[in-house]
């Protein structure tokens, strides 16, 4: 872009003399001066193959140690060139989720602009307006080229669009439209703003359905590589090891809990950056003063879960999946104990913004009637039930009591709204405080302001149905489908002795042999495996052949697995559907650890029944 009016991360690239790094890309150096960094790309670069030769380093001397000098050397060179491109791609990526999220504030902020100029059909007092009463990335930018054509005849509007169109061009359009609207005649005035709200919410709408059916593809090959494959190659294991094939410990955890992972994470950042536009939800700050700091507490309560379910599946179970079944259910109860107060919050919040469409129409139909909007407030929080009409209440009685203007009422300190951190309720009392200087007139214009919220929540809730039917399998997988099946599988590999037990062979004998459940052992209730002498070999991990894969060993590294998954996926479900938002993510990781640990020991001890 070389419009006279530069974008953000070329203003940015500019103050920090970062035009003249010729070895960072121009990608780089935007998605740098985007996210407000203070580092330039060149130090991101250097960071890059520090980066890269530490790991390359570390992972080539454990190779080494492990499998010999010449698989040092291959894993050393690729950890090396692999974590070096993952910083230098890093920062793209993440200026990549930004703007994902503040594309989602676009069908509001045009909305804003239309309503302001439905008042008043001045684009800059409409620019004003929509970038003084929004936040994020998008308001940012709006406001900072309003700022930038304070002493030229223009808005700045037109130089927003520009920047903003690479990702979004729905939005220039829509800015096109504005423009054109303000020098328009009042009968086609309308029709032009109708048109810039309708293109905007069109894109949106269109942009999605790609991204959904564009998805669909690279989720599925995700769920094959990273859940179907993997578990299906533990299946194997004893096939393998009845062979005379044995695969070590060391190999399997390091496939397991390191590469196939790392893989994973790269393959959700990579989804995620391909997502047009996400809805995120209201930010939750932790100086919000309905958020307690609860992060020890947090700890301490996640720490007392996980023992207590140890010492319960050690007794009920079998004792080496004690440290899976603590690992799961602690994680998961201390993040549900750290953000359940942040996630009451988010719901108290959405319940505020469902009915406010409602408290619209209300508030509209009496101004356009000729009452005062002050009364029409009041009115309001009567006839409305629920956190909606509570708020409206007691702003109405708030303004009667201290005789402040509407956004006082509401806005103000001690105000009802002022600890809603939703952008939607602070453009919709900004609004109100424009309606109040304008009078009756604007009683349609509020009527129109209802519609458009009611347009907004469609648009999400169709946005989220769309992409609920490629996240429900995400989900699924994660906290039933994949601890199902490790937990049934790592039943099989058990059973394997007990097989042999009865008769069956040699093959099976072997194949205990190399699992490390040799010497005619039976299997017992824990499903360790007893050695004649008395010995609990599944739990001491002592007998048959050094560095064999025993059955407590194949256990703790699937459910380790099993663990991974349910947080990697879920996070990536969440992030696809409501944009990756921290308080959403670790409420449904919370939920999603103890499921998934719960289901894999039930599917344990449900196949060793069986077998």
């Amino acid at each position: 872009m070389n419009e006279p009016g530069a974008t953000a991360e070329t203003e940015a690239v500019r103050r920090r003399g970062s035009d003249s790094d010729d070895t960072g890309s121009t990608e780089l150096r935007r998605a740098v001066a985007f996210l407000g960094w203070d580092w330039t790309a060149d130090r991101v670069i250097e960071i890059g193959y520090r980066t890269g030769i530490a790991v390359g380093l570390a992972v080539g001397l454990v190779a080494a140690f492990v499998g010999g000098l010449l698989t040092g050397i291959l894993f050393g060179l690729l950890g090396g060139l692999v974590s070096a491109h993952l910083v230098h791609r890093g920062p793209v990526w993440l200026a990549a989720l930004r703007r994902t999220r503040a594309l989602g504030a676009a069908p509001g902020l045009v909305g804003r602009l239309v309503l302001r100029m439905r008042l008043d059909p001045s684009t800059e007092r409409a620019v004003r307006f929509a970038a003084r009463t929004g936040d994020g990335p998008l308001a940012e930018g709006l406001a900072r080229h309003e700022r930038a054509s304070a002493d030229s005849p223009t808005s700045g509007l037109r130089r927003f669009a520009r920047e903003w169109q690479p990702w979004f061009p729905a939005i220039d359009r829509a800015a096109a439209l504005v423009r054109t609207a303000a020098s328009a005649p009042a009968e086609r005035r309308g029709r032009c703003l109708d048109r810039a709200l309708d293109a905007t919410i069109a894109g949106t709408t269109e942009r999605l359905a790609a991204f959904v059916g564009a998805v669909r593809g690279p989720v599925s090959a995700l769920y094959a590589f990273g859940v179907l494959l993997p578990l299906a190659l533990i299946a194997l294991l004893p096939a393998a090891a009845a062979t005379g094939v044995p695969i070590g410990p060391r190999v399997v955890a390091v496939l397991y809990l390191v590469v196939l992972p790392s893989g994973l994470i790269v393959a959700s950042g990579w989804l995620l950056s391909r997502r047009p536009v996400a809805f995120a939800p209201p930010s939750i700050g932790p100086d919000h003063p309905d958020v307690p700091k609860r992060g020890v507490h947090a700890v301490g309560v996640g720490i007392g879960a996980g023992a207590v379910a140890a010492a319960v599946t050690a007794r009920l179970v079998t004792q080496w999946a004690a440290p899976v079944s603590g690992l799961g259910v602690g994680s998961g109860v201390a993040m549900l104990v750290a953000v359940r107060r942040r996630r009451a919050v988010l719901s108290d919040v959405r319940a505020v913004e469902r009915s406010l469409p409602d408290a619209m129409t209300v508030i509209g139909g009496d101004v356009a009637e000729g009452v005062a909007v002050e009364t029409a407030i009041a009115n309001a929080g009567e006839r409305l039930d629920g956190a909606t009409g509570e708020l409206f209440e007691r702003a109405g009685r708030r303004s009667n009591a201290l005789r402040v203007g509407v956004r006082e009422a509401f806005l103000g300190r001690g105000g009802p709204a002022e600890p809603i951190p939703s952008p939607r309720v602070r453009g919709t009392v900004a609004l109100l405080a424009v309606a109040a200087r304008e009078g009756r007139p604007a009683g349609d214009v509020l009527l129109e302001l209802a519609d458009q919220l009611e347009a907004l929540r469609e648009l999400e809730g169709d946005a989220r149905r769309q992409l609920a039917t490629v996240t429900g399998t995400l989900t699924n997988t994660a906290a039933v489908f994949a601890p199902l099946v490790g937990g049934a599988t790592v039943a099989l590999a058990t059973g394997i002795d007990a097989v042999d037990a009865g008769g069956m062979g040699a093959g099976a004998t072997a194949g205990a042999d190399a699992l490390g459940l040799g010497g005619g052992a039976g299997v017992d209730a824990g499903g360790g495996a007893v050695g004649t002498a008395g010995e609990t070999a599944g739990e001491s991990g002592r007998s048959g052949r050094p560095g064999a894969l025993s059955v407590p060993v194949l256990g703790r590294i699937v459910g380790a697995y099993v663990v991974i998954l349910a947080t990697l996926l879920t996070a990536l479900a969440t992030g696809l559907e409501r944009g990756f938002d921290r308080t959403l993510v670790a409420y449904r990781i919370g939920i999603a650890l103890p499921t998934a640990t719960a289901t894999y020991l039930v599917a344990f001890v449900g196949a060793r029944m069986l077998l």
